[in-house]
């Protein structure tokens, strides 16, 4: 019987320590006072404000009542353990595993905490240094992006896409939408690195090549991220190049440009300047909200210009030659499989960058 209190009294440690990180409490007692505002029956005078509350209470229960019920559960086996005999450790053994198993399923809880984690994410991707190689390294990237979405059933959207000279491509941009897309998809923010033999050399010869991955959330509320008029320069221009079947040659591509970060954003894949526009500033705000997780500024205003992930962050490193490895600069988590990793394998990758974050977090937060 004593390893199995010795399960049970480690799992009720665990709950407890998630209580504490994921504010269980504190939420609870948010819950109860909007609870409260609600029942007041003068609270639907203001209709879109009661269905704000109701939305609110609504996530904030659904955040709540299950930890709620896992502590209660995993006490109330706690005491029957003590007042039980050895004729009853099958029992209890399944008990504690089910609950364990529950503990480990709401641990994602405790990765995704960002603000912006159960939104959906916008995933751009541009080729950097090594001409040819780096454009056809970037469209490998786009595959395993597409690959990996496409196993987690995800929903993607193409917004913009340009072909390169030769082969591969320059740049392109989807959206993601699934069950927190953004949350998985943000350890992929950074530069990616390959070293491979280049079929683009008739030597042969081994070669280096970059490509940027910027991941954002989609910020698709109008309020969400307010920009003023006078900061935006909006351009337009004739679409047209190397953008794919089905762009128009009118003057419907749009350029807006943050003046005072300098972000731009420019987009001429959609059917007409309206909607061209629309999805500039969509991204134009993603990026703006990404802009300030990294700097962590609490308002536009203070933002600095262009200072960001950009080009001098090296997250990760794909060598095909001598030998085959995909390794992580931050986490240092790596899988020799290099090529199953560009066919989707980066579940990995992404539960030890959000490991790795939560484990920082709180080392941060011990030594203040």
């Amino acid at each position: 019987m004593q390893p199995l209190k010795k399960r049970a009294s480690d799992l009720s440690e665990q709950i407890h320590s998630a209580y504490e990180t994921l504010y269980i409490d504190a939420k609870a007692k948010e819950l109860a006072a909007i609870d409260r505002q609600l029942a007041d029956s003068n609270v639907w005078a203001n209709v879109e404000r009661a269905q704000q509350l109701s939305r609110e209470s609504a996530a904030l229960r659904a955040q709540i009542e299950p930890w709620q019920v896992l502590r209660s559960q995993t006490n109330d086996i706690v005491e029957l353990m003590d007042l039980g005999d050895d004729s009853m450790i099958a029992e209890f053994d399944e008990q504690i595993s089910a609950l364990e198993a529950e503990y480990a399923n709401r641990r994602r809880d405790l990765l995704f905490q960002g603000e912006y984690d159960d939104y959906a994410a916008i995933v751009k991707l541009s080729s950097g240094a090594g001409g040819t190689d780096a454009q056809d390294w970037t469209e490998m990237l786009e595959r395993m992006y597409l690959r990996w979405a496409e196993k987690h059933d995800m929903h993607v959207e193409l917004v913009e896409r340009s072909a390169g000279d030769e082969a591969g491509i320059k740049n392109a941009t989807y959206i993601m939408r699934g069950s927190y897309a953004y949350g998985w998809l943000k350890s992929e923010h950074g530069v990616h690195r390959l070293v491979r033999l280049s079929p683009f050399n008739a030597d042969n010869l081994r070669q280096t090549s970059f490509a940027l991955v910027e991941i954002m959330p989609e910020i698709a509320a109008p309020d969400e991220v307010q920009i003023a008029d006078k900061d935006l320069r909006i351009d337009i221009y004739r679409s047209g190049g190397n953008g794919g079947q089905g762009v128009n040659t009118t003057d419907s591509a749009v350029r807006i440009t943050h003046i005072p970060t300098g972000i731009v954003v420019a987009i001429q894949n959609e059917r007409s300047q309206i909607q061209n526009k629309e999805t500039a500033l969509k991204i134009l705000k993603s990026r703006l909200a990404q802009m300030q997780l990294e700097q962590h500024a609490e308002t536009l205003a203070d933002l600095r210009a262009g200072e960001s992930a950009s080009w001098g962050a090296q997250i990760r490193n794909y060598v095909l030659h001598p030998y085959t490895l995909a390794k992580d600069t931050r986490t240092k988590y790596e899988d020799r499989d290099a090529t199953a990793v560009l066919d989707g394998k980066l579940d990995g990758f992404m539960s030890a960058y959000l490991t790795w974050t939560v484990d920082s977090a709180h080392t941060n937060s011990s030594n203040i």
